[in-house]
C-alpha cells in the first residue's frame, strides 16, 4: 500500500494539474471572443450607415409583427423535414446495402446505385427540386401525383439519399470481415449477417453523421417553398419582406431555423464525445 500511495497522489495532483489549465484555457477563450465580438459590434454600431441597417433588419416593431405568421409557416418545414426523412432514412440504406452486396450476379444493380448516386450527389438541390417540381407535372401522366410540393419532396428525397447511402455505406465497410464470418460459422445466411450483425453495428456507428445531413435538411426544406411558392417560413418571410420593405422578417424566418439546428449540432457533438470515449474504453479493454 505505501508503494501504491505516492503513485496515487501523483495522479491526482497530474489531473488537478491539466483540470487547472483547462479551465484557465476556457476562461482565455471565452475572454477572447467575447473582445473580438465587442471590437466587431462596436465597428457594426459606429458605421456611418448604422442606423438604415438597423431600421432595415432589426426593427423590433416588424419583428413584433411578422414573427406570429412566419412561426405559424415554419410548421410546414418541420412537416417537410419529417417526411422527407422517414423516406430518406429508408430508401438511402436500401442503396448502401445494394452497393455493399458482393459477387458478380449483383454488378449490374450495383452499377445502378454508383450511377444514381453520382448523379444526385453532381447536382445542386435546388436543381433537382425545379426538374421534377415542373417538369413531373408538366407531362401529365394518367396515375401520378400533379402536386409541385409533392415532387419537390421527391427531390428532397432523392437528393438527399445520395449523399446519405454513402455515409451507410462507410458504416457498413467499418465493420471488420470477421464480424461476418463469425456470423457464417454459427449458421446465418448471408443477408441474415448483413441484416441482423452487420446494419445494425453500422448505423449506431454512422448516427453522428446522419444528424448533421438532417440539420442539412432541415434547412433546405427552405426550397421547397422557394421553388414552387409554397408559403413556408421563408417564403412567407419573403412575402412580407416585399409588402414592408424591410429585411427583418427574413431575419425572423433566420431565428426560427436556428431554435431547430443549433440543438440538433450541440446533440451530434454530444454523440461524438460519447462515441469517442466508448472507442477508447474498448481499446483500453
Amino acid at each position: 500500500m505505501t508503494e501504491l500511495e505516492p503513485t496515487s497522489r501523483r495522479s491526482r495532483l497530474v489531473g488537478d494539474l491539466f483540470r487547472r489549465e483547462g479551465a484557465k484555457g476556457v476562461a482565455v477563450a471565452l475572454l477572447s471572443t467575447a473582445v473580438v465580438l465587442f471590437a466587431i459590434g462596436w465597428l457594426v454600431v459606429h458605421s456611418k450607415n448604422w442606423p438604415a441597417v438597423k431600421d432595415s433588419f432589426f426593427n423590433a416593431q416588424e419583428f413584433r409583427d411578422s414573427f406570429p405568421d412566419i412561426a405559424q409557416k415554419f410548421v410546414r418545414n418541420i412537416e417537410y423535414f419529417l417526411i422527407a426523412e422517414v423516406f430518406i432514412v429508408v430508401f438511402a440504406l436500401l442503396l448502401a446495402v445494394v452497393r455493399s452486396l458482393p459477387g458478380a450476379v449483383f454488378f449490374p444493380i450495383r452499377v445502378m446505385a454508383i450511377v444514381y448516386t453520382d448523379v444526385f450527389r453532381g447536382l445542386p438541390l435546388i436543381l433537382i427540386i425545379y426538374l421534377l417540381a415542373f417538369g413531373v407535372p408538366s407531362l401529365d401522366l394518367p396515375g401520378v401525383p400533379h402536386s409541385a410540393v409533392f415532387w419537390a419532396l421527391v427531390g428532397l428525397v432523392l437528393g438527399y439519399s445520395a449523399y446519405v447511402a454513402e455515409v451507410y455505406r462507410a458504416g457498413i465497410l467499418s465493420v471488420h470481415p470477421s464480424q461476418v464470418a463469425a456470423a457464417r460459422s454459427l449458421g446465418l445466411s448471408r443477408w441474415q449477417a448483413l441484416r441482423f450483425v452487420v446494419i445494425p453495428q453500422a448505423v449506431r456507428r454512422v448516427v453522428p453523421p446522419l444528424l448533421n445531413d438532417f440539420i442539412g435538411l432541415q434547412k433546405d426544406t427552405a426550397l421547397v417553398g422557394f421553388v414552387v411558392a409554397v408559403p413556408e417560413a421563408f417564403k412567407e418571410a419573403s412575402i412580407i419582406q416585399n409588402s414592408d420593405f424591410n429585411f427583418t422578417p427574413l431575419l425572423a424566418a433566420a431565428l426560427l431555423f436556428l431554435i431547430i439546428t443549433i440543438p440538433m449540432t450541440r446533440l451530434v457533438d454530444w454523440l461524438l464525445v460519447r462515441q469517442g470515449a466508448r472507442r477508447q474504453a474498448g481499446t483500453l479493454l
